[in-house]
């Protein structure tokens, strides 16, 4: 994957060019509550066809990730879809035009890439670090090519250290100012409990102190460790640091394969009371098919916040 996105990010100046970096993020959210959904192709990783080695579902149920789109439209009446790194066949310039091309047709856009990397923006070693950034560099690219407003990018473990603010926001505030010069917007989501405590995002993000470097809150994410009050007031955190993109959840599944249920009307009522305006992203991540959880987390989103 991070060869092939090398490759196609000399290619993808034809697609979008912003020649210098603008001071805020110059991107318009729409107003109405289910303009605002979007399907993340994540919970369908079972069908989405992608290059990762257990990919195992019948030819008959695949879905080219060029066609999720129009699949999501179908099956749910939403134009707007979160990739996730991980479901791209191909980066180069190609296969990104006809991705692009699929969407135009559809009526459909992406609102968020969902990038998932395996180098530490806040390891020791300087090599992996400039790795870290090279690789999200290489994903705005790609997010430009795609007319994506924002990417999600992983803090991923380092091996040889813990968790290291001053480090990571070394890192992302290069990536960040990256963004700027493609008006991508580049968010941190609190997903590893480990390196993505959102304590711990909320502090690099105000070291960076960018418009451009923002929080993904989710919703039950930080509810797996067990600490209920520590989690909400770290989503309540995370809002206050959002701008384009947040997970909806009902429910995620702990270490002991348990299910963690998530206050919806609290949460809720932390994302408006942030005064978020950004995308609402679905992504069903428990035991059970992803279709009707998907119509069950937009059902319960419109009546939140219509």
């Amino acid at each position: 994957m991070q060869s092939a996105a090398g490759a196609a990010s000399a290619a993808l100046l034809p697609f979008a060019e912003f020649p210098a970096a603008a001071s805020e993020p110059q991107q318009h959210f729409p107003s109405a509550t289910r303009d605002r959904i979007s399907v993340a192709s994540y919970p369908f990783r079972e069908f989405v066809f992608g290059p990762r080695d257990d990919q195992k579902t019948p030819s008959r149920q695949a879905i080219a990730l060029k066609d999720f789109a129009a699949h999501i439209i179908s099956k749910f009446g939403i134009n707007k879809i979160e990739p996730w790194s991980l479901h791209f066949p191909s980066t180069d310039s190609a296969y990104l035009a006809e991705f692009r091309a699929s969407l135009d047709k559809s009526h459909a856009s992406i609102v968020n890439i969902a990038v998932d990397g395996r180098h530490s923006p806040y390891s020791l070693d300087k090599n992996e670090r400039e790795q870290a950034v090279a690789f999200g560099k290489q994903w705005i690219d790609i997010a430009a090519a795609l007319a994506s407003p924002s990417v999600r990018t992983h803090i991923a473990r380092a091996k040889d250290s813990q968790p290291d603010v001053s480090r990571t926001a070394e890192s992302l505030a290069q990536i960040a100012e990256y963004g700027s010069t493609k008006n991508v917007v580049v968010h941190l989501e609190n997903d590893d409990p480990i390196s993505e405590d959102p304590f711990f995002i909320v502090s690099v993000l105000d070291k960076v102190n960018s418009p451009w470097l923002r929080a993904n809150p989710d919703f039950a994410n930080s509810l797996t460790t067990g600490k209920i009050a520590y989690a909400y007031k770290g989503i309540a955190a995370l809002f206050a640091h959002a701008y384009g993109i947040c997970h909806v959840k009902a429910m995620e599944a702990n270490d002991k394969g348990e299910l963690v249920h998530v206050d919806m009307d609290k949460t809720f009522t932390i994302l408006k009371n942030s005064h978020y305006r950004g995308y609402l992203s679905m992504e069903f991540d428990s035991p059970g098919d992803p279709y009707e959880g998907t119509s069950a987390l937009i059902k319960t989103t419109l009546q939140h916040i219509s």
